[in-house]
């Protein structure tokens, strides 16, 4: 969905040409992402050789415990309920905070954009936008030079706000009065549709199928179809499709607006916690389905959907649980929630935790790298997103990120993932690399299938394809869990080691770089393994590294010293 705007516009500027043609192109199959390149052709992570790899050896999973911190889950899927985390140690419904960790009936996990009265923060702003303005009075027309310390890097942080905001003369932005047009058309459209389909909600595949004469149905048809095939979402509802594009118009008005107006301040009002406390932390409430939970529950399903059910698709992992923490709102996260999301995870037995989101700049950056920190001492592998804007985040903000604020040590226990793709996923970019995928030879540490991953969506039992880093990040999360299921005595680190050592090169010396027409470049340049995750490899250099004899402790030879005083 995040390139959706930029096929709307081009549609518009072509004028409905595509209307009197048929996209044709070869389909990957669902579930691509787990294939395997040698018996399948396409380049997914060896998920069946990994799995006959653990069944010859006779293992046996132990359950291990995912925190997703995202936007929420549908905890009625039919893939994911009965993969749910259940705390133990609260009676659910009671209104008592049964196990004394300061949230309330915290049955799946813990909403941290909620509301005690029940009501939840769907929209919030963006980062830059708060920023500049909590910082413009001051730094407006400040001297750089007389400034020193914290100061002066609250002044560079705004300077970045403030070019985000205000753009620097290089960026024509998006044309939002075509934008509310097209929105407009594709309503219209969809109105049609529905008259002429006798039904409200229908998929990609159900227009696909859908005969008319009618000229009015046909033109209709051809302008929603065009948009479900070029942004590979033939499995999504009508309904989620316009819902998630009128977001994303609303998003860009708010752009506009907010070069002129201070961002609405929709956490306060809501949450009501004092947000400048990172330690008045139990707010929030149990909804953990609140507001929108499409992306949640799609990342949840990538991790560990059932598998084997005879439903939807099969997750990466066979044995574990989902713990849902909310604290991604549409819009910014906020700093004091992705920290105490960190802490509550940790702290309820997680040991991975998948974090599908992020940000350009983060102002209590300290907050995070001590959850981290936290997070680091309690073995718990943290794995990030790279982000979606075809950048090289070696030299632009991506947040939160391994890299401690105050020293130049990194976290050990974090995986930061761009996306890969296949030739065939998209028709114009054909790379082993995502076209809109995030790189940095130092920051990204790996790539994991990204385009056109199937997975669970809410409403009971519907799923589909969405795009992104999104996607990436919880395939190798779900690759660590597997990884921890089945050799238990590994440690985070070590974990790490496994899928980041045993990444695979695609074939050929060469592939894209995201966000070029024609430029090739090495993954080892724009990642720092150099590779795309593989379960197979990752999961037999766990047997390696968990079979090893344990390494002998050298004896010292006794101190010959007299401890007496003279």
């Amino acid at each position: 969905m995040k390139r959706c705007l930029i096929v709307l516009l081009t549609m518009i500027a072509c004028q409905f040409s595509f209307a009197q043609g048929k996209s044709i192109k070869t389909e990957l199959p669902k579930g691509w992402h787990l294939l395997d390149k040698d018996k399948d052709g396409i380049y997914g992570i060896s998920l069946d050789k990994a799995y006959e790899f653990v069944k010859s050896r006779n293992l046996k999973s132990k359950t291990v415990l995912v925190a997703v911190i995202d936007s929420g889950v549908d905890t009625l899927q039919e893939d994911l309920k009965d993969i749910l985390w259940t705390n133990p140690n609260e009676i659910p419904g009671n209104g008592i905070d049964d196990d004394h960790n300061g949230y309330v009936d915290d049955i799946h996990g813990w909403n941290f954009i909620g509301g005690k009265d029940g009501k939840n923060v769907k929209d919030d702003s963006q980062e830059e936008g708060r920023v500049y303005y909590q910082f413009k009075e001051q730094f407006e027309d400040a001297n750089p030079a007389t400034l020193k310390g914290e100061e002066l890097e609250n002044y560079k942080m705004w300077l970045i706000a403030k070019k985000k905001i205000m753009g620097d003369g290089t960026d024509n932005g998006v044309d939002l009065l075509l934008l509310k047009r097209v929105v407009t058309a594709c309503i219209k459209s969809d109105s049609i549709l529905q008259n002429a389909m006798g039904k409200a909600e229908y998929t990609g595949n159900d227009l696909d199928t859908f005969q008319t004469n009618d000229p009015e149905s046909k033109t209709a048809k051809s302008v929603l179809l065009y948009l479900f095939r070029e942004n590979h979402i033939m499995d999504m509802t009508n309904t989620t499709f316009l819902s998630d594009f009128k977001e994303q118009a609303d998003r860009e008005e708010k752009k506009m607006e907010i070069k002129e107006t201070a961002p609405k301040d929709y956490r306060k009002e809501i949450v009501q916690d004092n947000e400048t406390d990172i330690n008045d932390k139990y707010y929030g409430n149990n909804d953990v389905m609140a507001g929108d939970p499409m992306h949640g529950t799609h990342v949840s399903g990538i991790i560990g959907a059932e598998r084997d059910n005879g439903k939807g698709m099969n997750g990466i992992a066979d044995n574990v649980r989902i713990m849902m923490i909310r604290a991604v709102p549409n819009g910014d996260e906020h700093d004091k929630d992705i920290a105490l999301a960190i802490r509550y995870a940790v702290d309820n037995g997680a040991k991975v935790i998948n974090m599908s989101f992020g940000k350009n700049l983060s102002p209590e950056k300290n907050w995070v790298d001590d959850a981290v920190k936290y997070a680091e001492s309690k073995g718990v592998l943290l794995i990030h997103a790279a982000g979606n804007d075809a950048a090289d985040v070696d030299t632009v903000g991506n947040f939160p990120n391994p890299d401690f604020k105050d020293s130049k040590i990194k976290a050990t226990n974090w995986i930061t993932v761009g996306a890969s793709s296949d030739p065939l996923a998209e028709s114009e970019f054909k790379s082993y690399t995502a076209s809109f995928s995030n790189f940095g030879k130092h920051e990204v540490d790996v790539f994991a299938p990204g385009t056109r991953i199937y997975s669970t969506l809410p409403g009971g039992n519907k799923y589909g394809n969405l795009d992104g880093t999104s996607m990436a990040a919880p395939v190798v999360t779900g690759v660590a869990a597997f990884i921890m299921e089945y050799y238990p005595s590994l440690t985070a680190e070590q974990v790490k080691y496994c899928i980041e050592k045993t990444a695979i090169q695609p074939p050929g010396t060469k592939t894209k770089k995201p966000g070029t027409e024609n430029e090739v470049v090495n993954l080892s340049d724009i990642s720092k393994t150099g590779g795309i995750v593989n379960a197979y490899g990752a999961i037999k250099m766990a047997s390696v590294i968990a079979n090893e004899p344990p390494k002998k402790k050298e004896t010292l030879p006794k101190s010959t010293l007299n401890n007496n005083k003279d």
